[in-house]
């Protein structure tokens, strides 16, 4: 059952999810293409796959470098966060890799988590906390980065203490990102005409006692946020006001929108008991925001 309350079935149009996909290790980073499928990455075992129109699931990208998030460009070329190589990724037209961002002054990046593009060009994507010292660590704690049109890295803001899912408000305004440290809350950041952000605070507070911590995000056009944590998927007003919780039958990781209409939410997931992670969807009646394209 998704909802348990009347103000969800305001905006979930249908009480059960669809299971989509399943036979994973832990999926991650839905995007639905504009062509009418959905990609996602079983992220352990560094693998991009799609699920064609007629329910076939490939693998578009093997040996993934364990891509975790992703979104589309402008060009609509595949954007990931290469979470193991620590670099975020363009997979180009004829299929090669170019590098995008992979360190900030001189200095690696530890984990890309997430990433989230405006209409302008700008990227923002999350940083997570340092890899291993084995692995060798140049920056020392978790980082919200952004890209800019020209292709340059620089810091977006260093307040969340484990940065990991990151959305835009439909106005691209705000600048939304999960933190997944013990804190558990939504941060809102407002950005500036040239694509820096100010005026950082708690959005909301996602704090439970329930499996799962606050991870992927995305917006509806109206403003809602929806994030994954602790018991399902939470919904928020614009104003930060919790409005309830989507049920899925596994521990929501990460959501998309997508369909034709854009009034379908995919969730990826881990199983509450470890064995297997699956893909869902369900219809929403309030259309998502869509990714940018030109």
């Amino acid at each position: 059952m998704t909802f348990m309350n009347d103000r969800l079935a305001d905006i979930v149009e249908a009480r059960d999810p669809e299971l989509l996909a399943t036979g994973f290790t832990k999926t991650e980073g839905p995007v639905w293409h504009p062509d009418g499928y959905l990609m996602f990455t079983d992220f352990p075992n560094h693998r991009i796959h799609r699920i064609l129109p007629d329910g076939r699931t490939e693998v578009i990208r093997e040996n993934s470098g364990g891509t975790d998030g992703m979104t589309l460009d402008l060009q609509g070329r595949l954007v990931m966060c290469e979470y193991r190589n620590r670099c975020v990724t363009r997979m180009e037209h004829d299929g090669s890799i170019t590098t995008i961002a992979d360190r900030w002054k001189g200095q690696r990046l530890n984990k890309p988590n997430d990433v989230v593009g405006r209409s302008d060009g700008t990227l923002y994507f999350t940083d997570c906390n340092p890899v291993s010292e084995e692995q060798g660590v140049d920056i020392d704690h978790g980082v919200v980065y952004r890209v800019t049109p020209d292709g340059e890295v620089e810091v977006a803001t260093l307040v969340v203490r484990y940065p990991n899912g990151i959305a835009l408000s439909p106005d691209e305004d705000i600048l939304y990102v999960s933190d997944s440290s013990y804190d558990m809350y939504i941060l809102a950041c407002d950005i500036l005409p040239d694509g820096s952000v100010t005026n950082e605070r708690v959005f909301a507070n996602m704090t439970s006692d329930k499996d799962g911590k606050p991870d992927g995000m995305k917006v509806d056009v109206e403003g809602r946020v929806y994030c994954t944590g602790p018991g399902g998927t939470w919904v928020f007003e614009p104003s930060g006001g919790y409005v309830g919780t989507i049920r899925t039958p596994e521990i929501p990781l990460n959501v998309g929108w997508g369909g034709p209409d854009n009034r379908t939410m995919f969730f990826t997931t881990r199983d509450w008991r470890g064995e297997e992670a699956s893909v869902y969807s369900i219809r929403m009646r309030t259309a998502g925001t869509r990714i940018p394209t030109d």
